[in-house]
């Protein structure tokens, strides 16, 4: 079924196909509780069911999604087969060393993104379809890519040692990696449900100077090397509290960029309303939309990540809250969007100055993610550069 309604364009998939993602996930589910029951405890059982579920609810009207995760299923399982035991093979053998280790797949995945971002503009710059669909077929492209090397990247760890093995959100430098792939998929959802296109390069933006930044620290300070995890990482709460961190930041990003668009459309309005950027451009009550349901998206997600880092310091350090610089920096990421929900709702704020606030949001949360880590130091100096 399809319902359009101006510029959306909802897909529903038939249900035969919704009820064989959802089989699959389970199927993927039970599989790796049976295989891992020995290791796994029941936090990482219920982190897997969680998983399980989400990706059901992910996938059933989203077929982009579903290619991403099997294609990501399949590239990875691959490159843990051909591994095996040896960790060196990465260095002969042909499709680990230029494609599938992680170091590998990263590399693909900033090209990718990079190009995306030119892509996409040049989309726009001469609204080209054909390009824009390539755009969005690079960006699928370099976020499946991100997410192998993610996954491989797990595996090596535990190749270097079992007691080095842990999820890849443990430093800047994969956390980067991640922030990349969770923003281009949030993005590419927005895309797909409003079929809009000429947002992607301003939202690929964010996304390609995160893997400028990722990059330069790769190979300025050695940061794609493996390292075992500081004694206050070691816990599951590690494996829930930073991916739902980076949904937040995420979506905050995006919406600040849409920001950008936003007020470089209203300027041009004024200028020249039948300019070719203007009409290339989704209408301003669009862009005020989708600003509002990403920052709105990521608050949930930010929340819910709050908690749960106030649950894993109270298990590591004895207490719930304690005001170290990037707690504190956090509430002020909370309370800034608090409040722009806050102006939105009750009292109906739209519009440039909510475009202006979302870009501001995004130096105050850039600066709760990395200038903390720069600047200051506390409990979580184990980010820092």
């Amino acid at each position: 079924m399809t319902i359009n309604t101006g510029t959306l364009n909802i897909v529903e998939d038939r249900p035969m196909t919704q009820w064989l993602w959802r089989a699959v996930m389970a199927f993927a589910a039970m599989a790796l509780i049976a295989n891992y029951s020995s290791v796994f405890d029941v936090y990482e059982i219920s982190i897997v069911i969680f998983t399980a579920i989400s990706m059901m609810f992910l996938g059933q009207n989203w077929s982009g999604f579903r290619w991403h995760s099997v294609i990501v299923a399949i590239l990875s399982l691959s490159a843990v087969r051909l591994y095996g035991n040896d960790l060196s093979l990465s260095e002969t053998d042909f499709l680990l060393n230029y494609i599938l280790a992680s170091q590998s797949a990263f590399m693909w995945m900033s090209a990718l993104f990079v190009m995306a971002t030119v892509a996409y503009f040049a989309g726009l710059l001469f609204r080209s379809d054909f390009t824009n669909k390539v755009a969005t077929a690079m960006t699928w492209t370099g976020a499946t890519m991100g997410m192998v090397g993610l996954m491989v990247r797990w595996k090596e760890s535990y190749l270097i040692g079992v007691d080095v093995g842990h999820i890849p959100v443990s430093n800047l430098y994969e956390v980067f990696i991640l922030f990349a792939v969770i923003t281009a998929l949030v993005y590419l959802f927005y895309e797909r449900r409003y079929q809009v296109r000429s947002l992607g390069g301003f939202v690929l933006l964010v996304i390609s100077a995160a893997v400028a930044f990722q990059l330069w620290y790769a190979f300025e300070k050695q940061a794609y090397e493996i390292q075992p995890l500081v004694p206050a990482l070691q816990s599951y709460w590690m494996k829930i509290h930073v991916p739902a961190n980076f949904i937040g930041y995420g979506t905050f990003a995006m919406a600040a960029m849409i920001g950008v668009a936003y007020l470089l459309v209203s300027w041009r309005q004024v200028k020249n309303p039948k300019g070719r950027f203007v009409e290339s451009m989704p209408p301003l009550a669009l862009m005020d939309e989708l600003m509002y349901k990403s920052i709105a998206l990521g608050f949930a997600f930010f929340t819910l990540a709050t908690i749960l880092g106030a649950l894993w310091a109270a298990e590591a350090w004895g207490g719930y809250w304690s005001w170290d610089p990037k707690e504190t920096w956090a509430l002020i990421v909370w309370l800034n969007y608090a409040a722009w929900l806050h102006m939105r709702m009750t009292k109906g704020w739209s519009g440039r100055p909510m475009a202006w606030w979302a870009v501001i949001g995004l130096f105050i949360t850039l600066f709760a993610f990395l200038g903390v880590n720069m600047f200051l130091s506390g409990l979580h100096s184990y980010g820092e550069l």
